[in-house]
């Protein structure tokens, strides 16, 4: 399961909007492919459709498609936002990663 802080699900409620998506109908999609500082780095973007193969979940009123590979990855991740003097942005926080790189986006394990 992936979880989603109070601060993130304000952040994609409004991204989804202003990209012609809704919360209620739509998906966020949550991947991990190769590539990154750290080996494996994190895909996130909207969806309109979900596949056979994806795993659903609906945490704190966003609901989420995670491709069957990018799932043992993410087990346990909470996805938080950061609007901070120290950058802002969607961070992982994932009990998974050994390793993360300094912007948060990519991760060994």
């Amino acid at each position: 399961m992936i979880k989603v802080s109070d601060n993130a699900k304000k952040k994609v409620i409004t991204l989804m909007e202003e990209d012609g998506f809704s919360a209620v109908t739509d998906f966020v999609r949550v991947g991990v492919k190769s590539g990154g500082c750290s080996g494996l780095s994190y895909d996130l973007k909207f969806d309109k459709q979900k596949e056979e193969e994806d795993k659903v979940f609906e945490d704190n009123g966003v609901r989420i498609i995670v491709d069957k590979k990018s799932f043992l990855y993410l087990i346990g991740t909470t996805l938080e936002y950061s609007g901070g003097l120290n950058g802002t942005g969607f961070v992982f926080n994932n009990p998974n990663a050994s390793r993360t790189c300094g912007c948060g986006e990519s991760f060994s394990l």
